[in-house]
């Protein structure tokens, strides 16, 4: 109604005019019947409700439907009244939504393009790499630690960027399937022994039981883990030699917990820390901090359905939780 009344509120205002004009010339040129004129205002006035009245009953879905914002972009389909402003619309709106949906294509066929770019140059790069850790080998120390840990970065870093590339299509991405926890935590550890050596902090793991079981995908499991047990031990390096891995439960649903002893978090950086490309005041002291880890963990553990939770002290040290919900946490051995 109010977009109704806005539509015709320079109709009404000219005929009040209108109308006023005419009795003003009539009342100037020394006609005193008032009545009559009034009479015949009246009529013009009414002639108008009743135009303004089957306008807008007439007109009244089209009008609902400019006021009323669409939920989803199938909404412009629709069909209002027959009158001539809303059939254009309708025309419009329909050239408009083709125009989207050819446009949607072309930029998913982009992103399916790059996305399939991005995946075979990280696998191309890690040949040469593993070339650089072989040929590594026969140089004598430390010029043979110093190249295999600079290849380890160059690995971590083309990783990140393969996960945030299938992050896109990661509902195309992921199996889910049962997940011992601890054998996942194993394969981290293994994979990450030379990065403890380095950094001389090394993992113990805590467990309430053998065995516990959830339901996830592995793969991107793994890389949540390997994330926090690698950020956990860069930022303890220098203060604390060991960071601490629990498994247990809490309220039916399974934890895996990492502790670390280091620099901890600072309170102004703790409600950003899971932004895109946020590194903070310790990612600043620390230059291999991209800022994308811990948001590729919140994001894939959204779509995993697994909760994060983050605890710190500044200076005392870190604690981060993936939470399995109950209807996850499947099997005890």
């Amino acid at each position: 109604m109010k977009l109704f009344l806005k539509d015709h509120q320079l109709l009404i205002g000219l005929q009040v005019v209108q109308f006023g004009l005419i009795l003003l010339i009539l009342w100037l040129n020394g006609y005193q019947d008032i009545s009559i004129v009034l009479y015949a205002i009246f009529l013009g006035f009414f002639l108008l409700g009743g135009y303004l009245v089957y306008r807008y009953v007439s007109g009244r879905n089209f009008y609902k439907r400019l006021e009323r914002p669409m939920a989803t972009l199938d909404e412009s389909l629709q069909e209002t009244d027959q009158l001539p402003i809303a059939e254009a619309l309708n025309r419009l709106l329909k050239s408009q939504y083709r125009l989207y949906e050819q446009r949607i294509g072309e930029t998913e066929i982009q992103k399916e393009e790059h996305m399939t770019f991005i995946d075979r140059w990280v696998h191309q790069m890690k040949t040469p790499l593993s070339v650089i850790e072989l040929t590594a080998q026969d140089f004598d120390e430390p010029d043979s630690s110093n190249i295999r840990e600079e290849t380890e970065r160059i690995k971590t870093g083309l990783n990140t960027v393969l996960y945030m590339a299938r992050l896109r299509t990661i509902e195309q991405d992921f199996r889910i399937k049962p997940v011992v926890l601890e054998n996942l935590i194993h394969d981290v550890n293994q994979d990450n022994k030379r990065f403890f050596i380095r950094n001389e902090v090394y993992p113990k793991l805590e467990k309430e039981q053998d065995g516990i079981t959830v339901e996830s995908d592995e793969k991107w499991l793994l890389f949540m883990m390997t994330q926090i047990i690698q950020n956990a031990v860069k930022y303890s390096a220098g203060k604390s030699k060991q960071i601490m891995i629990s498994l247990y439960e809490r309220h039916g649903a399974a934890i895996f917990e990492v502790n670390d002893f280091g620099i901890g978090i600072p309170e102004e950086d703790r409600n950003r820390i899971f932004n895109a490309f946020y590194t903070g005041e310790n990612g600043r002291n620390y230059r291999e901090s991209t800022g994308m880890g811990l948001f590729l963990v919140k994001e894939v553990a959204g779509y995993l359905g697994h909760g994060v939770e983050m605890e710190s002290n500044a200076g005392k040290g870190t604690t981060f939780r993936i939470i399995f919900s109950p209807a996850q946490n499947i099997t005890k051995m």
